[in-house]
């Protein structure tokens, strides 16, 4: 064909479909929808820009941070060892950033002697061959004298707060009384916590000759207060090592505890620690117990200079979340937290044997909120205040088995305006209904929000739950507590007071009967820096 004719042809062709009507509307449309899409990306963008954003920071991790609360602390003014793999666990060195500066300062010599703590436990723990001659020992069922290596092995009682608070307690003990800690991990438990001692691991090897650690409570023949009373073993601290039993065991559980008096005593420490292998069960933070025997007292004087600050370094260092808890914690964090400029977090625990009414329970809560200033005030707003920081937003994080007080504080402030104008969100990571301390999940889910309360600006707990002990714990934070209605809290008392020591409370503290000392149930302690809880008369804590 001429190439003219062709060239003629097509120009035809594009002149009609140019001049189509239907040609000119498609034309028209997909000129809109590009136009679209290019303004909703640049809608996009906008809006995924952090709310508060620095040139300082680094994307990869600060992004969703408030450049002015960051800390950029990753070991935790050297509580942390920097001798750990990033990806073994995620959160450790980025834990921090999501908490405010702690309160406290960190004593070089607590810095000292943990290196030196992570030095012992990697020579005899877990595959060493230190460890390895001490098990062959506690096989041959006796004891020996000036052994390199001693052990104190905690196993669990009841609920994930009372494990942590027990874990750093049994930490601290281990500290003072050079043995190495190993746990005695339940598949509940397992992948909830990091390692936290470099090179080496802190569980209990699956071989150990002793495994079912049930059979052992307050009347054991292991027992050490048993031993006393039977005269199996001798009070007496000159008691030669190789006459001692190869194990024994320290039952310290809340409600027995009052009645192990001898294991808080220096004499019986004495001879506590010419045993090699312990066996120590625990549920309560019975780090008050340490602070009143004198033989500790130059230590833990040296180690915290702040003596409140114990388990807000300890916990801060061995309580570090797994990988899968860690991603529930930084998940939600960056998808709800992210760009609050205030955060609030309030606990609500329930006690099935002391089960307090809903609407009793939240008018408590009401009444604290109302006196403390805690939670933003609803009604008309204020013009005057509604323009002077129109931006503000605050998160509040309710923490609660049940959905009830959730569903209660997010209508009030769907149906209502705030009075400073201010944007109010409320979230409920979980409600599982029933406490289930043997389901692995529910104690990631249980880890994830005690961190996610330690990362607010202001803490609300309730009275006697080692939930939120762990929780102001780790923040460093002292916490308004609530007191629900009931016997111990009559209900004409405050509905709520301030904590004045971020340490958890020691419920039921032991009658220590020292020979030719006082007990601890004295009008006067014997050191002014414990005294009664706040939220138990009969409780003891540490203050200062």
């Amino acid at each position: 064909m001429d190439t003219e004719v062709v060239a003629a042809q097509r120009k035809d062709w594009r002149r009609r479909i140019t001049r189509s009507p239907e040609m000119v509307v498609l034309g028209m449309i997909i000129v809109f929808f590009s136009l679209m899409v290019f303004l909703s990306s640049i809608q996009r963008s906008f809006f995924l820009i952090p709310f508060k954003s620095s040139k300082n920071t680094r994307d990869s991790e600060h992004r969703y941070l408030d450049p002015g609360k960051l800390t950029n602390d990753r070991f935790l003014s050297g509580l942390l060892s920097p001798n750990f793999s990033e990806q073994n666990c995620l959160g450790r060195y980025k834990s921090s950033m999501y908490r405010k500066p702690s309160p406290f300062p960190v004593s070089t010599y607590l810095i000292q002697r943990l290196r030196e703590y992570e030095e012992y436990h990697k020579r005899c723990g877990p595959n060493s061959e230190l460890y390895q001659r001490s098990v062959e020992q506690l096989k041959s069922g006796r004891n020996v004298e000036n052994s390199e290596c001693k052990y104190v092995i905690w196993t669990k009682s009841n609920g994930l707060g009372n494990r942590m608070l027990s874990i750093v307690s049994t930490f601290l003990y281990s500290l003072l009384t050079k043995r190495v800690i190993l746990l005695d991990l339940t598949e509940e438990m397992e992948n909830l916590l990091c390692e936290p001692f470099p090179y080496s691991t802190w569980v209990l090897p699956p071989d150990f000759p002793i495994r079912d650690f049930r059979r052992f409570y307050k009347d054991s023949p292991e027992s050490y207060t048993k031993m006393v009373e039977n005269k199996t073993i001798s009070d007496d601290v000159d008691i030669s090592p190789e006459s001692l039993p190869a194990l024994v065991y320290l039952h310290a559980e809340n409600v027995n505890m009052h009645l192990q008096n001898h294991i808080f005593c220096d004499d019986d420490q004495r001879i506590l620690q010419k045993l090699n292998w312990m066996i120590l069960r625990s549920d309560s933070y019975f780090t008050a117990a340490l602070f009143l025997m004198p033989m500790y007292e130059k230590e833990l004087s040296q180690l915290f200079p702040v003596k409140e600050s114990v388990f807000h370094h300890l916990g801060r260092y061995i309580l570090q979340p797994a990988n899968p808890v860690w991603q529930i914690i930084e998940r939600f964090y960056k998808t709800y937290l992210y760009n609050a400029d205030e955060k609030i977090g309030i606990q609500i625990r329930i006690f099935p044997q002391a089960p307090v009414p809903f609407e009793k329970m939240y008018q408590r809560i009401l009444e604290c909120s109302e006196k403390e200033k805690l939670f933003p005030e609803v009604g008309p707003p204020n013009i005057t205040n509604a323009t002077s920081n129109p931006t503000k937003h605050t998160a509040i994080i309710v923490v609660s088995l049940f959905s009830e007080y959730f569903e209660k504080i997010k209508s009030t402030y769907y149906e209502n305006s705030t009075l400073t104008g201010e944007m109010v969100a409320v979230y409920q990571p979980s409600h599982e209904v029933h406490q289930k301390t043997h389901a692995q999940f529910h104690n990631y889910k249980a880890l994830a929000e005690m961190y996610l309360l330690s990362y607010c600006d202001k803490i609300v707990t309730s009275a006697g739950s080692t939930f939120g002990y762990v929780s102001h714990g780790l923040a460093g934070s002292m916490p308004w507590i609530i007191r629900p209605p009931s016997w111990m809290y009559p209900g004409n008392g405050p509905a709520c007071i301030k904590s004045l020591s971020v340490e958890p409370c020691l419920h039921s503290p032991p009658i220590i009967e020292c020979k030719g000392k006082d007990n601890v149930n004295d009008a006067e302690m014997p050191v002014p820096y414990i005294k009664h809880c706040e939220d138990s008369d009969s409780g003891l804590k540490i203050f200062g």
